[in-house]
C-alpha cells in the first residue's frame, strides 16, 4: 500500500484586494483540508510511536486530516515556481509577519497582510498547514486532527508531567496541559493521592509536595449570578483541569505527575508536512493547484525551528517515493533542539527547556549539530545531517538568547565545547544583540514580569536576504556568505564565567550567572522506544555538556556575529537576557526575553551615573549623526551579502528622530 493525500479546496478568494506586486501581479489565497491516508507498517512510516495502536480505514490505512492555506500568484506563470513553507508556530502563522513586516493575521487577506510585499514581489507561492495535533480550536490556528492510539480499544495510560509558571496573581485553575491552546490528556483517576504536585522556587530547587487535599482535579467556574452582579462560584471535578485554592503564586514552578489516557499518535505531525509538500512539489495532475513547481523552501521559527532539526534528523526530507521534499531549509532560533513529540504523551506546545520554565525537558538532546560528531558521555556518534542524497541545504540562524537559554553553542561545538566545522551544505549565522522573538511590528518595549525592558533589535531585513541566499545557492549553486557565528578559537565564544568577567559594569543591572546548563536525563528505559517510565527524569550524568555564550565589546554589545545595523550603531546594550523581578522567580533568567539597556544620553549623565559607556552625543553629536552612522552600518551588511539593498531606506527611516518610540530617547 502507498500513502495517498488529497486537497479539498473549500475556499478561493482575492489576496489583499486584488493588489498587484510588481511583475508577478495579483494573488489568491487558497483555503483547505488535506486529507491523508498512510500506511503504518510502510518504511515511510517507521518509529511513529503508537501508529500500530491507530484505527484503520478498510485499506488497512491510518486516516487523519490538517487545515491549509496557500496564498499564490493569480497567473501562474509569473511566480518563481518555489514553494516557500511557513512551518507555524503552535498552530499560527509567522512568515508574513518577519519577512514581509506585515500585521499578523491567522486569516491573511488583507493589504496589511502582505507588509512590504516582499515574498508576492519574489512570486513565491506560501504554504502554510497544520503539523501540530494537540492544539485546540481557537484564535485561527491551523489544526492537525489525529487518531488517539488504544491497546485494541482499550485505553492506554501512563505517566504525564505538566508545569504550571504564572505571571499574575489570583489565579487558581489551570489546564493539565499548561496551554490554554493545547488538548489536556485526561486524567485516569480524580483522586489526587494518585498523582502528586509539587513546588519549588527555581529549576534547580528541591521540590516540595503539596498536600493531596489542598488542591483538586476541577475548575473554577466562577461568574455573574442571575441578578447581574452577584458573584458566585462553582468547583466542578475535571479530568482536564487543575484546582489549586489557595492559587498559584506568581514565578514560583508548579509540577504535576499524573496517570494520563488517550494519546495521540503526534508523531504523524512529520508525515504530514512531508506529504503534503511532496505531493505540492512533484504532483502534475489538475488536483494539484502548484503543479510545476521547481523548487520548495521551508522556515520555522523557535518551536519549528526544532521541527525542521528533527524533521531533517528523522528523514522526512525524502518522501515515501525517496524523493526530495525541501530543496533548503531555513530553521530560527532552535538553539540545539529538536521536537519533542514523538514519545507517549508528548506535549508539542511546551517549549524546549530554559534555566527556569520547564527546565527538564529534553528537546535539547544529542545530536545537537548538523555534522557528524560523538556524544562524550554516551559514546554515541550521529549527525542532523546524514542521508547526502536528500538532505536540503541549511541556512541556520538564531539570536543570542539561544545562546543563554537554548543551548545554542552545542550548534556549532562538539559535546565538549571545542569549535566544530560545519558541513559545506551549511550556513550558520548568529544575530548578536537580538533576542529570541525580535518583533517586527514592536513600537514601545515594555518590562512585563522582568527586571529590564525588552530587547528592541529589529532583524527581519536578515531573514529576507537568508531567503535570496538560499534560493541563488539551491538555483545555480552559488554559495551563501560564509558562517558567521563565535569560536572559542578566536575568543568570541566564551564560559558564563568568562562573558561575567569582561561585561561593563552597567550601574543598577544585575547579570545573569550564566547560560542554562544542560544535563543529560534517565526517562527510563524505554525512552529511545518512545514510552517514558520515570517523571520527573532523573539525572543521568552529573558532567552534562558545556553551554557557552557571546563575548562582548566595551558596551556588552555581542562580537563574532552578525550585527543588525542597529548592534553596529547602538543607542544601548542589547542582550539575549532579562532576569525576572521580585515576586516573579527572583534573578532567574525569563523565557526568551531579551534586555535593552539605554545608553547615558549625555556626558553629563554618563558622569553622574559612572556609566562605563560612552554617551549618545559623544558618539553621534545629533539626530543626523545618529542616521548616518546607521547608514553605513547597513551599506556594510549589504557589501556583505548579509541584507538587501533595499532595506538600508528602511533602516534609516526607522532610525530617524532616534528611534524615539522603541529607545524613549528625550534628546531633542
Amino acid at each position: 500500500m502507498t500513502n495517498k493525500i488529497t486537497l479539498e479546496i473549500t475556499d478561493r478568494q482575492p489576496f489583499a484586494d486584488g493588489m498587484a506586486f510588481g511583475d508577478v501581479g495579483a494573488y489568491e489565497r487558497i483555503k483547505g483540508r488535506a486529507h491523508y491516508a498512510v500506511d503504518p507498517d510502510a518504511p515511510a512510516q517507521a518509529g511513529i510511536v503508537d501508529l500500530d495502536k491507530a484505527p484503520r480505514n478498510t485499506d488497512g490505512l491510518v486516516e487523519f486530516s490538517a487545515d491549509v492555506m496557500i496564498l499564490t500568484p493569480v497567473d501562474p506563470k509569473k511566480g518563481n515556481r518555489r514553494i516557500f513553507y511557513d512551518w507555524g508556530n503552535r498552530g499560527n502563522i509567522r512568515a508574513l509577519q518577519f519577512f514581509n513586516d506585515a500585521q499578523g493575521s491567522n486569516d491573511p487577506l488583507v493589504p496589511e497582510h502582505a507588509g512590504n510585499g516582499f515574498f508576492f514581489r519574489r512570486g513565491y507561492s506560501v504554504v502554510f498547514s497544520a503539523w501540530q495535533g494537540d492544539l485546540l480550536p481557537g484564535d485561527g490556528r491551523f489544526l492537525l486532527d489525529l487518531p488517539i492510539a488504544t491497546d485494541n480499544g482499550n485505553p492506554i495510560t501512563g505517566l504525564v508531567r505538566s508545569e504550571f509558571i504564572l505571571e499574575s496573581p489570583g489565579v487558581t485553575t489551570q489546564p493539565l496541559s499548561g496551554w490554554s491552546n493545547t488538548r489536556s490528556y485526561p486524567t485516569a483517576s480524580l483522586d489526587t493521592s494518585k498523582a502528586q504536585l509539587t513546588r519549588r522556587p527555581y529549576a534547580d530547587a528541591p521540590r516540595e509536595a503539596i498536600p493531596t487535599d489542598q488542591w483538586m482535579f476541577a475548575r473554577n467556574e466562577g461568574g455573574i449570578g442571575l441578578d447581574g452582579v452577584a458573584k458566585q462560584t462553582a468547583i466542578v471535578p475535571s479530568e482536564t483541569n487543575i484546582f489549586l485554592p489557595a492559587g498559584f503564586e506568581p514565578g514560583v514552578i508548579y509540577e504535576l505527575v499524573y496517570t494520563g489516557r488517550d494519546p495521540l499518535v503526534l508523531g504523524l505531525g512529520h508525515t504530514a508536512v512531508r506529504d503534503l509538500i511532496g505531493f505540492l512539489k512533484h504532483d502534475s495532475t489538475d488536483a494539484n493547484p502548484l503543479a510545476g513547481t521547481e523548487k520548495a523552501y521551508g522556515w520555522g521559527r523557535s518551536q519549528t525551528g526544532r521541527a525542521i532539526r528533527d524533521f531533517i534528523h528523522n528523514g522526512y526530507n525524502a518522501d515515501a517515493n525517496g524523493r526530495q521534499v525541501f530543496d533548503g531549509l531555513l530553521p530560527h532560533v532552535s538553539g540545539g533542539g529538536l521536537m519533542w513529540m514523538n514519545h507517549r504523551f508528548a506535549n508539542a506546545v511546551s517549549p524546549a527547556g530554559q534555566e527556569h520554565e520547564v527546565h527538564d525537558n529534553c528537546a535539547d538532546r544529542f545530536p545537537f549539530s548538523y555534522t557528524e560528531t560523538t556524544d562524550h558521555l554516551t559514546g554515541k556518534t550521529d549527525a542532523i545531517l546524514k542521508r547526502p542524497d536528500t538532505d536540503p541545504l541549511v541556512i541556520h540562524t538564531q539570536t543570542a538568547t539561544e545562546y543563554w537559554q537554548r543551548r545554542g553553542s552545542l550548534v556549532h561545538t562538539d559535546t565538549q565545547g571545542n569549535d566544530l566545522e560545519q558541513p559545506d551544505s551549511v550556513r550558520i549565522y548568529i544575530w548578536g544583540s537580538s533576542e529570541h522573538y525580535a518583533d517586527p511590528m514592536l513600537r514601545i518595549p515594555n518590562k512585563g514580569p522582568c527586571q529590564n525592558f525588552s530587547n528592541v533589535v529589529r532583524t527581519s531585513m536578515l531573514f529576507r536576504a537568508a531567503l535570496d541566499n538560499l534560493d541563488r545557492w539551491a538555483t545555480d549553486g552559488t554559495p551563501p556568505p560564509d558562517s558567521r557565528h563565535p569560536k572559542r578559537a578566536d575568543g568570541t565564544l566564551l564560559s558564563g564565567a568568562e562573558w561575567r568577567a569582561q561585561f561593563p559594569a552597567i550601574p543598577g543591572v544585575m547579570l545573569p550567572h550564566g547560560p542554562a546548563t544542560l544535563e543529560l536525563y534517565d526517562f527510563g528505559s524505554d525512552f529511545e522506544n518512545g514510552l517514558l517510565n520515570k517523571e520527573p527524569p532523573e539525572l543521568a550524568d552529573a558532567k552534562g555538556y558545556p553551554t557557552m555564550v557571546l563575548a562582548t565589546d566595551e558596551d556588552g554589545n555581542d562580537l563574532g556575529c552578525v550585527r543588525a545595523p542597529m548592534v553596529t550603531a547602538p543607542l544601548a546594550t542589547y542582550t539575549g537576557w532579562n532576569l525576572r523581578d521580585r515576586g516573579q522567580g527572583f534573578g532567574a533568567k525569563h523565557k526568551f526575553t531579551g534586555s535593552t539597556l539605554p545608553l547615558p544620553e549625555t556626558p553629563e549623565e554618563r558622569q553622574v551615573t559612572g556609566d562605563p559607556r560612552r554617551s549618545i552625543l559623544e558618539r553621534y553629536g545629533n539626530k543626523a549623526g545618529y542616521v548616518a552612522a546607521i547608514r553605513t552600518a547597513a551599506e556594510k551588511l549589504v557589501d556583505e551579502g548579509l541584507m538587501l539593498e533595499e532595506d538600508v531606506e528602511r533602516c534609516a527611516a526607522w532610525a530617524e528622530d532616534w528611534d524615539r518610540e522603541r529607545h524613549g530617547i528625550r534628546l531633542p
